[in-house]
């Protein structure tokens, strides 16, 4: 499904991605993990092209998207869902509004999108009472869940989540992983997600890690807390000391 080889991307003279390689098996559920600022959600953004790579190629379906024009991309866009880190809701926009609207952009009435956005608020299991609630009025989790069922009025072959459990209680950090472990299920979609929440082992196929602008390694989340990669050992144990130590940060605590 996507192959991507020897990806780089630079903002200014910070180098973000550094010829980094990965494959992602049709139908998979991967977990991308590594520290803040190590560019997990550019590189997300870099696999739907909504940031275009310096060099390297991005394959998806046997089409190399990293040479796509805009106009082309649309094509892409539409094979992919991606919700974003805090929803990006339209504050402005009712949830009706916000989950159907690339539909009533393309001018379908009204009465012919409610039932369809019912049906996926449905999937994401929240009701009718939230059709015409503004974001302002919702929760955490009841934003992600919309920002979630907007995703897939499409119904994306891809699925990618930017950190889709940042903020919220553990209560519903677990519902959550439950609900993208169901999507997947039932879409039979590729998902990829990036997340600090080690929890996310419990329902990812695969991990891999991203450290330096690069991907040191891939593997079964089965086998991850045996793993005697160092990296790996370090970070999902949450250890002061090992390869990806910040020696800055540990003096500044001590």
């Amino acid at each position: 499904m996507i192959e991507i080889k020897n990806l780089t991307k630079s903002f200014g003279t910070k180098k973000i991605t550094r010829g980094l390689d990965l494959t992602i098996q049709d139908n998979d559920f991967l977990a991308i993990i590594g520290r803040s600022g190590e560019g997990k959600s550019v590189l997300l953004k870099q696999i739907i092209g909504l940031i275009k790579p310096d060099s390297g190629e991005i394959i998806i379906d046997n089409q190399n998207i990293a040479n796509l024009t805009k106009v082309e991309l649309e094509a892409v866009y539409k094979k992919c869902g991606y919700v974003f880190q805090f929803a990006a809701l339209l504050d402005s926009l009712n949830v009706l509004e916000n989950v159907g609207i690339t539909l009533l952009e393309n001018n379908v009435s009204p009465e012919e999108v409610i039932p369809l956005v019912t049906e996926k608020l449905k999937s994401v299991g929240l009701g009718q009472d939230v059709l015409y609630k503004y974001p302002s009025e919702l929760s955490g989790g009841m934003k992600k869940r919309v920002g979630l069922a907007r995703t897939l009025m499409l119904s994306p072959k891809i699925l990618i989540y930017d950190e889709p459990t940042t903020g919220l209680d553990p209560i519903t950090v677990k519902l959550i992983h439950e609900l993208i472990q169901q999507t997947h299920e039932r879409l039979n979609a590729t998902t990829i997600v990036i997340s600090h929440d080690i929890e996310i082992f419990k329902y990812a196929k695969t991990v891999a890690m991203l450290h330096e602008g690069k991907i040191i390694y891939t593997g079964a989340t089965k086998d991850i807390w045996e793993c005697k990669n160092p990296y790996i050992y370090q970070f999902i144990r949450g250890l002061e000391y090992g390869p990806i130590t910040n020696n800055e940060i540990i003096e500044k605590h001590k």
